[in-house]
């Protein structure tokens, strides 16, 4: 079966189901071309709280999916790839929230989005890369537990000086974000290339960048230049070329995370036809983390 009817099959379940298809920045081009949304964690839980469609479909990993039910209880929420998940989501546990707590009582919780259901439901608000900083901000406490990457919490760490972050587990990372090389941006940089990287980058490659910013952000910045390069996942160079045509976007093409890329159009139609894939968090732990997500939002 050809793109092109794989894509036309995909509209068809969609309509039929009274499906909303949410994709994230990284996810493949034909994945984009048949989403309703696309965006980064943040875009998407935020369309996933106003959806008022009955079935979602998270093009994405499992936390996303998560989130995505817990701010939609009453609707299916469905992950067309059970296996997609998260390296980075998996190096924090809820024990490791609930030892830190012991040792600094006093201490606020902040877990990134890219964490389980049962470590948001122990946290007193989630946050993305996105809003990270404004989140810690805006917590009367100066001590700030914050988790599971330890780049982001050192991003945030440098603009809030006035905070003391506390970052768990020692060593918590997204392995994407890892492969960027410092030789690589000087050489960029003297090409006149302007640089834009994620927080999730090492400090030692943020220190190159002309913004250090979202993926949702990424695309914003992107019209205000002509030649870039890009220090996130690679589908960020598919999404940013779909929107800034015009524009010239470069990156580390073995910059892939593998689990973004599992998702495919057969398996899309296959979970919208049958309904498969759905995602449930427990009910008590739903309560608890959608707090967490809601104080996320709430904050301006």
């Amino acid at each position: 079966m050809t793109k092109r009817n794989l894509i036309a099959d995909v509209l068809r379940l969609k309509s039929e189901k009274n499906a909303l298809i949410l994709a994230h920045n990284y996810q493949i081009p034909e994945i984009h071309a048949v989403a309703d949304i696309v965006g980064d964690s943040l875009e998407l839980a935020l369309a996933a709280r106003k959806a008022t469609e009955p079935v979602l479909v998270l093009c994405g990993v499992r936390f996303m999916a998560e989130t995505a039910h817990i701010l939609n209880p009453e609707k299916k929420v469905l992950l067309p790839d059970s296996d997609a998940g998260c390296p980075l989501a998996d190096f924090l546990t809820p024990g490791m929230i609930l030892e830190a707590k012991e040792k600094y009582p006093e201490a606020a919780v902040v877990v990134y989005i890219n964490s389980t259901a049962e470590c948001k439901a122990v946290s007193d608000s989630v946050c993305t890369s996105g809003n990270a900083v404004r989140i810690v901000k805006s917590l009367k406490q100066r001590q700030v537990i914050f988790g599971p990457d330890t780049n982001l919490a050192s991003y945030v760490q440098s603009v809030l000086p006035e905070k003391e972050i506390i970052p768990i587990p020692e060593g918590g990372h997204c392995y994407v974000h890892m492969q960027f090389d410092t030789e690589d941006l000087k050489e960029v940089k003297t090409a006149g290339i302007s640089i834009m990287v994620h927080p999730e980058c090492p400090a030692n490659i943020r220190v190159h960048a002309d913004h250090v910013i979202s993926t949702g952000k990424m695309a914003e910045i992107a019209k205000t230049g002509s030649a870039w390069y890009i220090c996130t996942e690679v589908g960020m160079l598919d999404r940013l070329k779909e929107l800034c045509p015009d524009q010239s976007f470069i990156g580390l093409e073995d910059a892939i995370c593998a689990d973004m890329k599992k998702t495919s159009l057969q398996e899309l139609i296959t979970c919208l036809r049958d309904l498969t894939g759905e995602v449930i968090v427990p009910p008590e732990i739903m309560e608890k983390a959608r707090r967490a997500l809601e104080y996320m939002i709430s904050v301006p």
